[in-house]
């Protein structure tokens, strides 16, 4: 087991240099120079020349990438050019929201994925096994940003129930200030489950074909001990893959549905820097993005030795 956690453990790090690689010239691909979007279009050229001085942006690349890399094994990933506030500190900030909101609304998915998953296989080809396949599939088909708005629609303008537009941190607003998160969180809830569901009918399928799922059966065990103990375990390694890639891809930012519900989370802070050709917060965002995403899937393989020992003995 340690050395499987060492071995997984070693493939990350060339794994995050290649990103952070690729992140810090892709970055520099994007059009528009920084300096002209902070001063105007009618800015005069020497002032533009003057600035991009001053923001170290007149230097060749690989200097610029070797700089950056010197303040990220620090700690710090640079100041913003448009607000002037450090970078680590307005990722951890949105990343906060982002990972409330995403945590939430995964655990949810999993657990509907779970039970509906299992119940489904157990009743295959039948009514129930039926339901549960067109509600997934309907699920998947239907794009999150419009499910946000339609649920904004009912639960917001039409019920009242739910605030519309807007945020308040839980500091400020208390314990009324989590109304502004339920929507957002059903709605990922709502289009993640589908998927997942999917992969775990698709898995216990193939685990109650198996002899040993026979077996227990002819023990006298009654169902549900059977599906709780021997169908369960087996079956839930793919779809713990897919928790796992479904978190790093959220956790990265789900800038639709912040922009949706005007939540101030780290995918709306990516696509502002973007447009503002904010260098610094665009290569922060996404070395911590893919941080983020390398840190989960390890996460993932390391459990997975827990549903399937054969992964530790390989």
């Amino acid at each position: 087991m340690l050395r499987y956690i060492f071995k997984r453990l070693l493939l990350a790090l060339p794994t995050l240099f290649l990103v952070s690689l690729a992140v810090f010239f892709l970055v520099h691909l994007i059009p528009g120079d920084p300096a002209q979007v902070m001063l105007g279009e009618g800015a005069d050229p020497a002032a533009i020349a003057a600035l991009r001085i001053e923001l170290g942006l007149d230097r060749p690349l690989p200097v610029q990438f070797l700089a950056w890399m010197g303040q990220v094994f620090q700690g710090d990933l640079g100041t913003s050019i448009v607000t002037g506030e450090p970078v680590t500190t307005l990722i951890l900030t949105r990343f906060a929201l982002t990972a409330t909101v995403v945590l939430v609304a995964v655990a949810l998915a999993t657990c509907i994925a779970i039970a509906f998953g299992l119940l489904a296989a157990w009743r295959r080809d039948r009514r129930l096994d039926w339901i549960v396949n067109w509600s997934a599939s309907l699920v998947l088909a239907v794009p999150s940003f419009w499910l946000g708005l339609i649920l904004l629609l009912v639960f917001g303008v039409t019920l009242r129930w739910l605030p519309v537009v807007g945020y308040v941190p839980v500091s400020e607003g208390g314990l009324a200030a989590l109304l502004f998160l339920v929507l957002p969180i059903l709605t990922l809830t709502i289009s993640e489950s589908g998927v997942l569901t999917r992969m775990m009918r698709s898995s216990a399928i193939d685990v109650l074909g198996l002899d040993y799922v026979t077996h227990a059966r002819a023990k006298g065990l009654r169902e549900g001990v059977v599906l709780r103990r021997h169908v369960f375990p087996n079956a839930f390694a793919p779809t713990l893959t897919l928790v796992g890639l479904t978190l790093g891809h959220l956790l990265g930012g789900v800038a639709v549905i912040e922009t949706v519900f005007t939540l101030p989370g780290l995918g709306r802070l990516m696509v502002n820097a973007v447009l503002s050709r904010d260098y610094p917060v665009v290569q922060g965002c996404l070395l911590f993005t893919a941080f983020v995403y390398v840190l989960i899937n390890l996460i993932v393989d390391l459990l997975y030795p827990l549903f399937d020992p054969r992964v530790a003995a390989a």
